[in-house]
């Protein structure tokens, strides 16, 4: 797969772990976040990753910042992409199931770096569900 990955200074020690684990695995990792811990603003960072998303010429998006929610909420500007906020398992589950996330959120002030990672694996491992979910997805932009 091919993955994007973007984050603010908040994100940088679990984006390098992240994109290590990826890499290990064979997938092909664009990184569009500061790899500093010196303060950047978010939009800088998240807003070529959405558009590489929106552009489909990614599989995935990885996102990091402090909350999460700066990041998510620049990210889900752009059309055709849902990313998703997530603090635990379960949220990662049913953003993809539910929801076909395909930019995950992670708030990296907030959950460990083992529980990035763990999330990470559950994103790309779990499958949209379809069905009565594909017409909600249908309904999500504005036209």
């Amino acid at each position: 797969m091919k993955i994007a990955i973007g984050n603010d200074h908040a994100g940088t020690t679990y984006k390098f772990a992240i994109i290590k684990l990826l890499e290990e695995q064979g997938h092909k990792v664009i990184n569009f976040g500061t790899d500093t811990n010196d303060s950047v603003d978010y939009p800088d960072y998240i807003h070529p990753l959405a558009k590489c998303v929106e552009n489909n010429d990614v599989d995935f998006g990885i996102i990091l910042c402090g909350s999460g929610n700066g990041a998510a909420i620049t990210a889900n500007k752009h059309q055709g992409v849902r990313a998703a906020l997530c603090w635990s398992k379960e949220l990662v589950e049913l953003a993809r199931k539910h929801n076909d996330a395909n930019v995950l959120s992670l708030p990296a002030r907030f959950i460990s770096e083992y529980q990035a990672l763990e999330y990470v694996q559950t994103f790309l491992n779990t499958q949209f569900e379809g069905g009565r979910h594909q017409r909600r997805i249908e309904k999500i932009p504005v036209k």
